[in-house]
């Protein structure tokens, strides 16, 4: 019984059943490949696709006439992709708002957010974030005059892997003036416990943002009944829109009247926006935090993207990603953990615990792995020193899909393919 639920057979019966299995047809999945970095770079959609030839045609037949003219006007661009994500967010629509990138988007929220004074102007982060945040928040702290070194606090993980919500809590002193955390720990994979820390912090009145460009298209979330002050994400990992999307910034509407502290015309009032008066009026709502005119054509994309999400609901995506990546657990543990595999499962085994990708560890040898595993037609990635990331993106990966990639794994080591390539790395892992 056993050996049959671990096999390739079982794995070909669970998606005979997958009602989600026919979304695979709608992406471009490129040949002889088993796409596994969803996490870092979505895939092309059919309808993504087919929205950015539209956008291109509305420039060929409009020219400058599509900001009014096209469908959906460019003009509202932004916000329309702002409605079409809140959904997956539990957000109201005019809370989110699709604008700038990630980076940027967290210096226009912290400019706005860090309010620090002589007794309470501490940032509080963790040690295992991913490492622009990082950078912005020391930039941020720098501008206001406080010491990026001394003022930024790092809550240090217990295992190297994840961290415990009470150390991140019991951080949350009286000098802090904003905590700013990411919703899922890009190495592992572990979704932290959102509704508790905006708590925590809400209790100590002090405002929360959120990075959640881990998450956002991987698992629901609800900014709105957690009450996040704020939070950003990217637009082209789990929601794919393609390299270089537009990102997404969120901003609670008990905060529409703070405004902007940074500035952009594309963030006046619409309605007033084309008086070009000197005096800057910001959009009542997460449309005030826009800087500059929307990129139409890099944010054509996310539009056919999201429409896919809007259809299927992101409930459903959310167990069929923890349904994968609980999948991949079992049989890295059926069939990898032993030598001469030596594989470890770095990811929270509790599903409610985990974003949609799985970090599989090895002490040695883990980035030559990778790079056999790419020779095979599998690609995954690596992060520095001994992580292997997995994503079986739901809308176009199957169980099938991860049984061969974890074969792939058992026959590279068993034939030690990996021994053949160069341990340097790569500019992009």
């Amino acid at each position: 019984m056993s050996e049959h639920k671990h096999s390739l057979e079982a794995a070909l019966e669970r998606d005979q059943r997958d009602p989600l299995a026919p979304l695979r047809d709608r992406f471009h999945v490129p040949p002889s490949t088993l796409y596994m970095d969803g996490n870092s770079l979505g895939l092309l959609s059919i309808g993504a696709e087919e929205s950015l030839a539209r956008v291109l045609d509305s420039w060929k037949q409009l020219g400058v006439r599509g900001w009014l003219e096209a469908d959906p006007p460019w003009f509202w661009y932004a916000e329309r992709l702002g409605e079409l994500v809140a959904g997956l967010v539990g957000a109201a629509p005019d809370e989110v708002v699709a604008t700038g990138t990630t980076t940027m988007n967290i210096h226009l929220l912290v400019s706005s957010f860090y309010r620090p004074t002589a007794g309470r102007k501490k940032i509080l982060a963790d040690a295992l974030n991913f490492p622009t945040d990082i950078y912005a928040l020391r930039s941020q702290l720098a501008l206001h005059g406080a010491d990026p070194e001394r003022d930024l606090i790092l809550v240090e993980s217990r295992d190297g892997r994840t961290l415990d919500e009470a150390d991140i809590e019991a951080q949350m002193g009286d000098d802090v003036a904003l905590v700013f955390l990411p919703s899922v720990l890009y190495r592992s994979g572990q979704l932290l416990d959102l509704e508790r820390l905006c708590r925590a912090a809400r209790e100590r009145s002090i405002p929360l943002g959120l990075d959640c460009s881990h998450s956002v298209g991987a698992v629901s979330h609800q900014l709105d009944a957690w009450d996040v002050d704020f939070a950003v994400w990217c637009g082209y990992k789990y929601l794919n829109g393609g390299p270089g999307a537009p990102a997404f910034l969120y901003v609670n509407r008990r905060h529409f009247g703070l405004g902007p502290a940074l500035a952009g015309w594309f963030g006046y009032a619409k309605e007033r926006q084309f008086d070009l008066r000197l005096d800057f009026e910001p959009q009542p709502d997460a449309g005030g935090w826009q800087v500059s005119s929307p990129g139409i054509l890099g944010a054509a994309p996310l539009l056919g993207s999201l429409e896919i999400f809007a259809e299927v609901g992101i409930e459903v995506l959310e167990r069929k990603s923890r349904e994968l990546t609980g999948y991949l657990i079992e049989l890295v543990d059926a069939r990898l953990t032993k030598a001469p595999y030596e594989f470890a499962v770095g990811t929270p085994r509790d599903p409610r615990r985990r974003s949609g990708h799985i970090a599989l560890e090895r002490n040695e040898e883990a980035y030559r792995i990778g790079l056999a595993l790419r020779a095979r037609g599998v690609v995954p990635d690596f992060r520095p020193p001994n992580l292997i990331r997995l994503a079986p993106v739901p809308l176009y990966t199957g169980f099938a899909d991860v049984w061969r990639v974890v074969q792939h794994l058992v026959e590279i080591i068993d034939g030690e393919e990996h021994l053949q390539y160069d341990a340097k790395r790569q500019a992009i892992t």
